[in-house]
């Protein structure tokens, strides 16, 4: 399974799901690409395998993903504070990949029904349906 993690602005959040990740799926190929270098860099850090940054890098690696995890900005353009280009959010949107999006209302989209959760409780969530999909 090839699993793509994107993240932006500091990549705290991804550096922690892939973390997790690691902990959890440890047979699990973990790409990272981030909106930016220092979002990069904390995902390297976090323990992915690979990691690319930029633009191009989200274009190519959505097309080779089997599932894509990440804040639900990466589906918005303009999200992250500019970071998503609409590109990336076509490109993410329109990939093969299963996707698992964390509903963080940083980027002035909030989805109803969704209650006011932790980010260590949305990580185990989407850790928990990561999960349900290698089952699968």
């Amino acid at each position: 399974m090839e699993l793509l993690v994107i993240d932006g602005q500091g990549g705290r959040m991804g550096q922690q799901l892939i973390r997790c990740i690691r902990e959890r799926y440890p047979q699990i190929h973990t790409t990272a690409v981030g909106t930016n270098s220092m979002a990069t860099a904390a995902m390297l850090k976090g323990g992915a395998h690979q990691a690319a940054t930029g633009e191009h890098a989200v274009l190519v690696a959505c097309r080779q993903a089997d599932v894509i995890l990440g804040p639900l900005g990466i589906v918005v353009a303009d999200a992250l504070l500019g970071e998503i280009s609409p590109d990336m959010a076509i490109a993410v949107g329109q990939s093969r990949a299963r996707k698992i999006l964390l509903p963080i209302d940083r980027c002035n989209t909030l989805v109803v029904g969704v209650g006011d959760y932790s980010l260590s409780a949305l990580l185990e969530c989407a850790l928990e349906e990561l999960g349900r999909l290698l089952e699968g």
